[in-house]
């Protein structure tokens, strides 16, 4: 397993809100004492302004610029746009490992991207990391790439970016109602599952079933993940239930898949944070 972390990516931000240094911090730590044997790497890729342009307007990255916050969710933090660049820089040096064939990649950064659009950045999210990885991939020679996304939230930026273009699927399980309040039918190469706060596990299960056959029946070069960890039954800003062992079974999917993997850290926030990216990547990597 390769894990792409700058350490950088918790220089930022406060610990007042869920969205912190600790939540890499903390799983940086753990894993580099559970898996002493995994390779780690800080970005290889550079994120460039063309690379970055595939995906967001120019005024998107302007913006980044003004000492102002965006949203309440998105505040302004001296840096954002380089920190944010980083994470896009991960993402795609994930992306290209796993495509090269050089096995699994996992991109353990902050802060996070799905929710970013086009035109704006929103929900903790400045770039769209894995949307830039998904165009990349294609840069790069694959004709299909997949996203798979598991986060609690919908990634209503990918779909943005994504949306409409046949050489992507993506693949969205998330609670319903719930930020951002998008994802609630199929639409063109966008598949979407919601799942009603406090839903019954098996309802929730079923549906990451769902969405990762349609991920298998596209027959993608490359499947990317939004590893969200924000559906786990303790999580302080979602009403989700599932379990440890859940996020395990994900990992089982990439692991057994016919087909390069990367994944990328979006949500998660509460403090079993750690374990369950360990369980997920644990999984992964045995198959």
């Amino acid at each position: 397993m390769l894990v792409v972390h700058d350490p950088r990516c918790a220089d930022y931000g406060s610990s007042l809100r869920p969205e912190q240094p600790s939540r890499t911090l903390r799983t940086s730590a753990l894993l580099k004492t559970n898996h002493p044997g995994w390779t780690w790497s800080e970005p290889t890729a550079e994120a460039t302004d063309e690379l970055i342009a595939r995906a967001h307007e120019p005024s998107l990255l302007a913006r980044l610029e003004i000492p102002q916050d965006i949203d309440d969710d998105t505040p302004y933090f001296p840096g954002i746009a380089t920190h944010a660049r980083r994470a896009v820089a991960a993402a795609v040096t994930a992306s290209r490992h796993a495509l090269a064939g050089k096995g699994p990649a996992f991109s353990l950064m902050r802060p996070p991207g799905h929710h970013a659009t086009r035109r704006q950045s929103m929900g903790f999210c400045y770039l769209n990391s894995i949307a830039i990885a998904a165009l990349d991939a294609v840069a790069q020679g694959a004709a299909r790439v997949a996203v798979w996304d598991f986060d609690a939230h919908h990634g209503n930026g990918t779909e943005d970016i994504l949306g409409g273009r046949a050489e992507f699927r993506f693949c969205s399980v998330h609670q319903f109602p719930g930020y951002p309040g998008t994802g609630t039918q199929h639409r063109g190469n966008s598949r979407n599952w919601t799942v009603l706060p406090h839903a019954p596990r098996s309802d929730h299960v079923n549906a990451l079933r769902l969405s990762w056959d349609a991920v298998l029946a596209f027959n993608p070069d490359l499947v990317l993940v939004s590893a969200g960890f924000d559906a786990y039954k303790d999580d302080p800003i979602t009403s989700m239930l599932l379990e440890e062992s859940d996020f395990a079974d994900l990992g089982h999917c990439l692991g057994s898949a016919p087909f390069p993997t990367a994944a990328l850290l979006e949500g998660g926030y509460s403090d079993a944070l750690p374990r369950l990216v360990d369980a997920f990547l644990s999984t992964w990597a045995s198959q």
